[in-house]
């Protein structure tokens, strides 16, 4: 008996470590979604003023104006390369994230399978256990029925 609390208690510890991964991975999931969204808000923002740029083009626009649209669009232009940056980031710790959730799975399903083949195990010794008791018992009826005759 005492061999199974060890074994208890590592399954609780890689459970909870298999949980606390999901959990993580959810957080990096969302972190990478989120900064794919800002990157999207990014590109089509800078895709809106490139139209506005041009219409003013059309319109007439002062030498002033269109360096400030320029310098504008070029603001926008490092935002998205430093917001690919945060993307790439974020789309290498979530893999990390999955892989340590995949680790930590792999570690529980392990201590899952010893779990089960020990109560396996158990359950062998217990009918042997079983199966001997009801020999015992039946050898004694039958002793006791030839003593009788």
């Amino acid at each position: 008996m005492p061999s199974k609390l060890p074994l208890a208690t590592l399954t609780d510890l890689a459970r909870s470590r298999t949980d606390e991964a999901a959990r993580r991975l959810g957080e990096l999931t969302a972190m990478r979604q989120n900064a794919g969204q800002q990157l999207e808000m990014l590109q089509t923002y800078r895709h809106d003023y490139l139209e506005r740029l041009q219409s003013a083009m059309r319109s007439g626009l002062s030498a002033a104006d269109c360096h400030n649209y320029q310098r504008f669009i070029a603001t926008l232009d490092d935002a998205i390369d430093q917001q690919r940056a945060v993307l790439g980031q974020a789309d290498s710790q979530l893999a990390t994230g999955r892989e340590q959730w995949r680790d930590a799975k792999r570690k529980q399903n392990s201590f899952d399978a010893l779990v089960s083949r020990e109560a396996r195990r158990q359950a062998v010794l217990d009918a042997r256990k079983d199966q001997r008791t009801t020999d015992e018992i039946s050898a004694r009826l039958v002793r006791r029925q030839t003593e009788l005759h």
